[in-house]
């Protein structure tokens, strides 16, 4: 069963103790609105050119986003096993270097107790990470499949950052796009401008 839910900042470890980097949020807190993106592309469109998105004020639960997601990728489950086994293994071979470390070995055993306590907190992290690329994969698809221009979100920092990251998924694609403030009407937008013909 796949779990989402809100883990934190990304913690910093070491054989000092933890402490959390501001600024490195959690993917889970741009979920419910890459989701929201995802939900609101996907059916045919009066006009393909151009989506110009209002936020849903509908309080979507975990269970909720992660069932849209399903319906895009049948094998989901398996997919995410797959990728989160692989970063546990990234884990514990986090351990294994500071096993092997020049440390003193009063630190080493802080610092493993440290990564150790972290672990399912990191992995939740990564859970979050994880699903929330599978999302903007997901959203990239449709828009390439769907031929849409443009995307317009009311701006704020969570959809900034999605249309950024929808950026970077089209340029692997070779789909070049900018991503700009329209200050028009009294209300800023981001908007993504996709090159797609």
């Amino acid at each position: 069963m796949i779990k989402i839910e809100y883990a934190g900042l990304k913690p910093m470890i070491s054989q000092h103790g933890i402490s959390f980097k501001d600024g490195k949020e959690d993917k889970y807190k741009y979920l419910k609105y890459a989701i929201d993106i995802l939900v609101s592309i996907d059916h045919p469109h009066i006009s393909k050119q151009k989506y110009s998105h209002v936020l849903n004020d509908k309080r979507l639960s975990p269970n909720e986003i992660v069932d849209i997601l399903k319906k895009h990728h049948p094998n989901l489950e398996e997919t995410l096993d797959k990728e989160v086994s692989s970063y546990l293994k990234h884990l514990d071979n986090e351990e294994n270097d500071v096993l092997n470390s020049t440390l003193e070995d009063i630190d080493k055993e802080v610092f493993i107790n440290n990564l150790k306590i972290m672990r399912d907190y990191k992995t939740q992290r990564a859970k979050n990470k994880i699903f929330y690329f599978h999302c903007i994969q997901t959203i990239a698809k449709i828009i390439i499949e769907n031929k849409i221009k443009k995307i317009e979100t009311p701006f704020n920092e969570r959809f900034w950052h999605i249309l950024q990251t929808l950026e970077g998924e089209l340029s692997k694609d070779k789909i070049s796009s900018t991503l700009e403030l329209d200050n028009s009407n009294d209300t800023t937008k981001a908007v993504l401008n996709v090159a797609i013909y």
